[in-house]
């Protein structure tokens, strides 16, 4: 699927905490991919999700390596997004993803993120981890495969 293919056909996106790692840490394509496709959104007026989840799992690398300020920078770049929702873990998402996680035994992670995106609304959810594939209502779509 091409950028414009997704946004023609999603108008709620839900993204994965692997996408935010790419922009802040790694740097190269997937960076690039990820600011392409945050800016072609945002000018076609798409909006996006994210579990609060990913506040943390980006939270990691920066504390790892002592610092915890940078940790905070990520979060609060995060929360800046144009167009961007971050999504609190409630009880309702937390039972979703525990039968999405006995359904199709995902990662805890994994199914913390996709119960968000189906209970924010999202039609899609775009994320790198091959393993995450798509299911009624929710389509996987890889990063990899928008650039490619």
């Amino acid at each position: 699927m091409r950028l414009d293919e997704l946004l023609e056909h999603h108008a709620r996106i839900a993204l994965d905490a692997n996408l935010f790692i790419y922009l802040f840490e790694t740097g190269g394509p997937d960076a690039i991919a990820v600011r392409g496709l945050l800016n072609a959104a945002e000018a076609a007026g798409t909006t996006f999700v994210v579990a609060s989840l990913a506040l943390a799992e980006v939270a990691v690398h920066p504390v790892t390596i002592g610092d915890a300020v940078m940790a905070d920078r990520y979060a609060d770049a995060i929360r800046s997004v144009n167009r961007l929702h971050v999504v609190p873990l409630t009880a309702d998402i937390a039972i979703d993803a525990g039968i999405l996680r006995g359904q199709h035994g995902s990662s805890l992670p994994d199914a913390i993120h996709l119960a968000t995106a189906r209970q924010a609304g999202a039609s899609a959810f775009v994320t790198n981890d091959r393993r995450v594939r798509s299911m009624p209502k929710l389509e996987v779509v890889q990063l990899a495969d928008l650039v490619a």
